[in-house]
């Protein structure tokens, strides 16, 4: 079933599957701010979930499943903001009776998967999109343009840091469940920082990786270094952990010319879980000076304003394609790298070796 361009006298049925952090946080504040976007429905078969949803947002139906919502087509457009090992399940059945899908990264739990998935997509001309919202974080739109306008010289080595200082594990599937389910930091936010990195400097032709378990009573890897050499010759060391009481920078890019030093994570997801919503909020995404970054060599440094982040742009872009048919704002093949990435991290670090890629 091919899809037609959504008309723009009305409004896009948006339908948000899963109403965990990722539905709730990421996704529904976003949704609701996009003009063009009604949000009219939430699956989730929680109780506590459920109420909380009607609460947040009166207007929209809440579904203990998703039988009805695909059977009766009652959405434009799916988000699937479920537990990863449920990404292609549920994104499969919206795809099957025509219903364009934003998923959650990562795309799938294997590459394999979101191969398959692509390719269903494709062949039934239902529009895919995965949900890589830390593209719009404004450090990394701050990083992207010193990179595009050469500021910086020709990029060298690229370090990437998510780290939090988490000793106890929280409960629930990403860090005490089945690692064939697709917890853990390396899925996690790897798929994050992988993407960025591939974003910035392009394909990638080998992969190094050490990820560990580092907490007792953990299932699934907490503590990880990846590096990256890229086809256009960069490295990117990327690292991710819930161990560090002490943090490294979020950004540092050496280059021919100078270097960009970045402390602290943007400020969305802070922003989101302390209560506060993108809409009608001038300020959103703003970083403060003490926080921008620094642009220079050691004895000529200067800071740089961050750009303001919005995941929100993310949905602009979904909604301008469904109506006029241009592409979405993040190619599934990009997802399917990144696992494939990915893949190779976890090989590596079993092996002891540096894998190549294809």
């Amino acid at each position: 079933m091919s899809q037609s361009p959504q008309s723009s006298a009305s409004p896009i049925r948006v339908a948000i599957v899963g109403f965990g952090p990722a539905g709730a946080w990421f996704h529904a504040p976003f949704v609701t701010a996009t003009p063009g976007l009604e949000l009219t429905a939430i699956v989730t078969g929680n109780p506590e979930r459920a109420a909380q949803a009607r609460s947040e947002y009166p207007n929209a139906v809440i579904h203990p499943s998703t039988d009805a919502l695909f059977r009766e087509r009652a959405a434009d457009l799916v988000v699937v903001a479920a537990p990863n090992v449920a990404h292609v399940p549920l994104a499969t059945a919206a795809i099957e009776v025509g219903i364009p899908v934003v998923v959650d990264k990562p795309l799938a739990v294997t590459a394999r998967e979101a191969r398959e998935l692509a390719s269903l997509a494709r062949s039934r001309k239902v529009p895919l999109t995965v949900y890589q919202n830390r593209r719009f974080d404004g450090d990394f739109q701050t990083l992207r343009s010193l990179v595009e306008e050469g500021a910086l010289g020709e990029p060298v080595r690229f370090e990437s840091r998510f780290e939090r200082w988490r000793p106890e594990p929280k409960p629930g599937w990403r860090e005490s469940g089945d690692p064939a389910h697709g917890g853990g930091l390396l899925m996690d936010l790897g798929s994050h920082l992988i993407d960025q990195a591939v974003q910035l400097f392009g394909p990638v032709a080998s992969v190094y990786a050490e990820v560990d378990r580092r907490r007792p009573n953990v299932a699934v890897d907490d503590d990880v270094f990846v590096a990256l050499t890229h086809r256009s010759g960069v490295r990117s060391h990327l690292w991710m952990s819930v161990l560090a009481s002490q943090l490294g920078p979020r950004f540092r890019l050496l280059g021919a010319r100078g270097s960009f030093v970045k402390f602290g994570m943007d400020p969305q997801e802070d922003a989101l879980r302390a209560g506060r919503r993108p809409a009608g909020d001038a300020s959103w995404g703003a970083d403060p000076e003490e926080r921008w970054g620094q642009v220079g060599t050691m004895d000529d440094l200067h800071r740089v304003p961050t750009k303001a982040g919005n995941y929100g742009h993310f949905y602009a872009a979904v909604e301008r394609a469904l109506r006029t048919g241009e592409p979405m704002p993040v190619d599934p093949e990009d997802a399917c790298r990144t696992l494939e990435i990915i893949e190779a991290a976890r090989r590596s670090s079993a092996e002891g070796t540096v894998v190549e890629l294809p």
